[in-house]
């Protein structure tokens, strides 16, 4: 689960937006085919000779996000696949561009979606974000194409990026948030996994009683602190109340709800974050983590990467993972997982012919059992489709692939399901929870309007 959208940029991607005619680009195609082409002649035996047109050259922008320190591995089989690409397809040139994922998703994209000049290729998350776009006509059905290459089937799900029965991207892996624990300082301070969430706090209180801090945060982004809450939420009113706030059939300020927020207030007002938080880069919490100045860190699978390599240093092989626990008369599922696939590749609405076709040897190449598995044994990244070799994985994956298949059900993370401007909204009041400057029910109060709002622009 990630960040969110201004209201400003809500209203203009839901505006009428008109997409401009592509018959003029294939005329230019056909046009520069001769200087795009060369030909190679060959002579038979009789004499004649065969000309065989090499590829046209075409161009793919593509951008991704992988460009901090613990994404190089990342980095790196993305690279491959595009080199591959080119090297099998002469002619094919892709041209990389790596920006920051807050940037590219709020920011950057959206108003590229506005005006109707997104990327070819680009990262981009299903549900909430997924449907403005396609809404607008920005994004290639891919359905055709996953069909012809026959792997459709092959993916875990693809429920995120799939609108009226069409298929608008590709997950290029999944996730599911938890709480990553110290199994030194559980077994060290006489600590057991708890179950509810009095457990949970007992054990913080221990915790902080041994001058340690309970749970490493760094809150500086808003969509970070979403995570934890989440769950906490989800266990006070269950995932399906999210989507009645936008009929209006549930509101935020509806005593459970409330009753959410007040639990994250809890863990706030308990101290049981790391001090400060709200100056601290998202990537500190778990430098704090491992540094063992926290006994646990509420994050996704993705983190795995760093807690299974070297800068786990003493920690490696001593991290442990469980979900979060029940909440005593709350009405959500109690032994359910926020796990989903909805980080993955768009392609533009815009792509001539031939891209198209280039399309789909990128989308062969990078989708494919291969690339998955080395993405989960290289990058700890769980797989987006189905593999038949679980063989090499790192314990802790282990560990974390067991607790998604032991939960009751699965979900979605809620700023896949509300409007973009209300999860802004949510990551700001929680930062106001954390600065202990706003109550539970005056963070819920302008949530509903914000949802309000939001409802009123369809």
């Amino acid at each position: 689960m990630k960040k969110g959208l201004t209201a400003a940029a809500v209203t203009l991607m839901s505006a009428s937006l008109v997409l401009s005619a592509c018959g003029s680009k294939d005329e230019n195609n056909a046009n520069n085919t001769a200087t795009n082409t060369t030909t190679n002649e060959t002579t038979t035996n009789n004499g004649t000779t065969n000309e065989a047109p090499a590829a046209k050259d075409v161009t793919l922008s593509l951008r991704h996000t992988q460009i901090k320190e613990t994404s190089k591995v990342r980095l790196k089989i993305l690279q491959d696949v595009v080199a591959k690409t080119e090297q099998d397809n002469p002619g094919l040139k892709f041209n990389l561009e790596g920006i920051d994922e807050v940037v590219n998703r709020d920011q950057k994209l959206k108003a590229e979606m506005a005006a109707g000049n997104p990327p070819d290729i680009f990262e981009v998350f299903g549900g909430a974000d997924l449907n403005l776009y396609v809404k607008a006509g920005r994004m290639l059905d891919l359905t055709p194409i996953i069909e012809e290459l026959g792997i459709k089937d092959k993916f875990a799900s693809l429920d995120e990026f799939t609108i009226d029965g069409k298929v608008y991207g590709l997950p290029f892996g999944g996730y599911s948030e938890g709480i990553f624990y110290n199994k030194k300082l559980f077994t060290e301070y006489g600590l057991q996994v708890p179950k509810t969430f009095q457990e949970l706090l007992a054990v913080a209180d221990a915790v902080k009683a041994k001058g340690k801090t309970p749970f490493a945060l760094a809150a500086k982004d808003g969509w970070v602190n979403g995570m934890l809450w989440n769950t906490v939420m989800e266990r006070h009113v269950g995932i399906d109340a999210f989507g009645k706030l936008l009929t209006g059939e549930a509101k935020w300020t509806d005593p459970d709800f409330v009753a959410g927020f007040g639990d994250y207030a809890t863990l706030v007002n308990n101290d049981y974050f790391t001090k400060g938080a709200l100056g601290l880069p998202y990537a500190e919490q778990g430098a704090q983590f491992l540094k063992g100045d926290a006994a646990m860190v509420f994050t996704g699978s993705w983190d795995a990467n760093r807690f299974t390599g070297d800068e786990a240093g003493d920690l490696k092989g001593n991290i442990g993972y469980f979900s979060f626990p029940s909440i005593d008369g709350g009405k959500g599922d109690q032994t359910s997982i926020n796990a989903s696939y909805s980080n993955g590749f768009g392609f533009s609405a815009n792509l001539t012919a031939d891209q198209v076709e280039a399309v789909k040897k990128f989308i062969a190449n990078f989708f494919n059992e291969e690339i998955q598995k080395r993405t989960l044994l290289e990058d700890k990244v769980l797989p987006s489709m189905k593999l038949s070799d679980m063989s090499g994985v790192d314990p802790l994956i282990s560990e974390v692939l067991t607790v998604m298949g032991s939960a009751s059900s699965s979900w979605k993370a809620f700023d896949a399901i509300v409007q973009p401007s209300v999860g802004a909204d949510v990551g700001v009041g929680l930062q106001e929870l954390i600065g202990k400057v706003k109550k539970p029910e005056e963070v819920a109060a302008k949530i509903q309007a914000s949802q309000e709002k939001a409802n009123a622009q369809k």
